[in-house]
This record gives C-alpha cells, sequence and structure tokens, in this order.
C-alpha cells in the first residue's frame, strides 16, 4: 500500500485526482479498523493530517468548522451548554476523541454517528471540493442512505457549515453504557430564537439522520402559546413536552438489531426528546 503525505489542499486534491482509487485518511479511527479487519484494502491512502486548511474555523454570522478539526478541539473552544460539544464528549475514549474528525464523521455517514444530529438540526452544508472546484450540499442531499454519501471520486470534504444558532441546543443519546458506545438512539433540539422555530434531528432511528417536522411544528407553537418567544421565563407544561416526544416517535424508522429493538428506540427517542426540549428551555430561561 502506498502512503500520500501531501502538504496543502491542492496537493491532496491532485494525489486523488490521479489516484482515485485513493482513501483518504484523517484521525483513522473507523478506517484503520476496516483495514486491520481486511474488509478495506486501498492501493493507496493519502494522509490529511499536515493540511492546515482543513483544521479551519471560523464564526462570522455563519460557523463553518473544518473536517480535519478534532473531537477533543470542539470540546475544548465551544460551549459545555452547546449541543455541538455534548455530542464530541460522547464520543468514544479521549484517545479517540484526539483523533477523530469531524470529517470522518460525516464521511463514514453510518446513522449512528454522534455529530450528524447537531449537524442535520442546524440544516448545515458539506462543503466539498475537487481540483476542479468546490461545491456545498445539504445535508439531507449528502447522506443518501446507510454509510454512503453522494461525495463523487476525487472529492474531498472540506468542512461543515451554518448559520451561527441563535438559541440554546442539547445533545444526547442511549447506550447500553456510558462511554465509548454506539448510540441505541441519539437526538439533537435546536432552539431558533431569530425564526422562532424548533429543530429536531434524531441518528440510529432510521437509515440516515431524521428530522421529525410535525414535532418541530407543535414545540414552536407550544412555547408562542406558553407565553410567547419573548418571555422565556413562561414554561411549557409537562403535557406538552410529552406529546412533542411522542410526536418525535411518530417520525422514526428504526430496525430491530443487536443494539436494541425498533419499538425500543422508538419509545427511547420519545423519552430523549421530552427531555432535551425541557433542557433546552431550561437554558433558555437561564
Amino acid at each position: 500500500m502506498n502512503v500520500l503525505l501531501p502538504a496543502t489542499l491542492d496537493e491532496a486534491l491532485q494525489a486523488l485526482a490521479d489516484r482515485p482509487d485513493a482513501r483518504p485518511i484523517a484521525g483513522g479511527t473507523d478506517l484503520m479498523v476496516a483495514l486491520n479487519r481486511g474488509d478495506e484494502r486501498p492501493d493507496a491512502i493519502v494522509d490529511l493530517t499536515r493540511i492546515a486548511e482543513l483544521g479551519e474555523w471560523s464564526r462570522n454570522g455563519r460557523e463553518l468548522v473544518g473536517a480535519g478539526v478534532t473531537y477533543s478541539r470542539i470540546l475544548a473552544e465551544s460551549s459545555h451548554d452547546d449541543a455541538l460539544s455534548q455530542a464530541a464528549r460522547a464520543v468514544g475514549s479521549p484517545q479517540i476523541r484526539n483523533r477523530g474528525t469531524l470529517g470522518g464523521n460525516i464521511g463514514t455517514a453510518s446513522p449512528a454517528g454522534d455529530l450528524l444530529p447537531v449537524l442535520a438540526a442546524r440544516d448545515a452544508e458539506i462543503e466539498l471540493v475537487s481540483a476542479s472546484g468546490r461545491r456545498w450540499l445539504p445535508w439531507h442531499a449528502f447522506f443518501t442512505g446507510p454509510k454512503t454519501t453522494a461525495i463523487e471520486p476525487a472529492e474531498l470534504i472540506a468542512g461543515a457549515t451554518w448559520r451561527a444558532p441563535t438559541g440554546p441546543s442539547v445533545f444526547s443519546k442511549v447506550g447500553p453504557r456510558n462511554a465509548m458506545v454506539i448510540s441505541i438512539c441519539s437526538i439533537c433540539v435546536q432552539l431558533d430564537e431569530e425564526a422562532e422555530a424548533v429543530r429536531v434531528a434524531m441518528g440510529s432511528v432510521g437509515p440516515v439522520v431524521l428530522r421529525a417536522p410535525d414535532a418541530e411544528t407543535f414545540a414552536a407553537g407550544a412555547i408562542a402559546e406558553a407565553g410567547g418567544w419573548g418571555d422565556p421565563s413562561r414554561p411549557v407544561d409537562d403535557a406538552a413536552l410529552a406529546r412533542f416526544g411522542a410526536s418525535a416517535g411518530d417520525a422514526v424508522r428504526p430496525i430491530d438489531d443487536v443494539r436494541g429493538t425498533a419499538s425500543y428506540r422508538r419509545h427511547a427517542v420519545g423519552v430523549l426528546a421530552s427531555r432535551a426540549l425541557a433542557r433546552a428551555l431550561a437554558q433558555r430561561a437561564r
């Protein structure tokens, strides 16, 4: 196997153009597992760890997080009350968080990817770059199925971008233990003060990350009825929280697998949704 070591993004893109069979690698927390098992054996890999551009992170109205940004860096540079930080904290062990990257989570495209519900709840766009130019795809157009994406040969994931959130957010997941676990189900609830909207995204409950539009509409209306978006001190009652959770549960398309049954996932995501909205509203009141 050949290992290519580009120092710049242009060199990496040229390497992929010359060797379309090559696999890019950054943290390697997923790819190396496949290589060691013998599931994959590419003729070449392109090491992206030397490329500074992939580690850029800007916040100018729109947030742009480079594909090379690690989970540990997300934890260090974002608020602990923010869903992106909460999702990064839920990934693996400290060693994995030090190596694994946003781009790897996006590129693996597992429905259980911890950062993906946060991207979906923020209506993120995925930035793709190749020797011929750049393009941006909405998250729902990029993720086409379980571990499949719309990325073209010789393209790299450069990062993800979204409008900076104007309200609190919460991420949580369920697994058989607290650490180093693939989620049975996960959820991100994002409040948008500017749009007076609620966005809900769920992982591990369908072939791709799913949104719950009916639950979103109901939650935004419940907040308005409780006292309006202008008064965060007015709580949403428990009955509305329960109905929101039930609506989120209705939006899932789970399967039975070794981690959990479809019925359990549907029940658990409803509980997570109710609790996540309650936590987000409590943050908003503070």
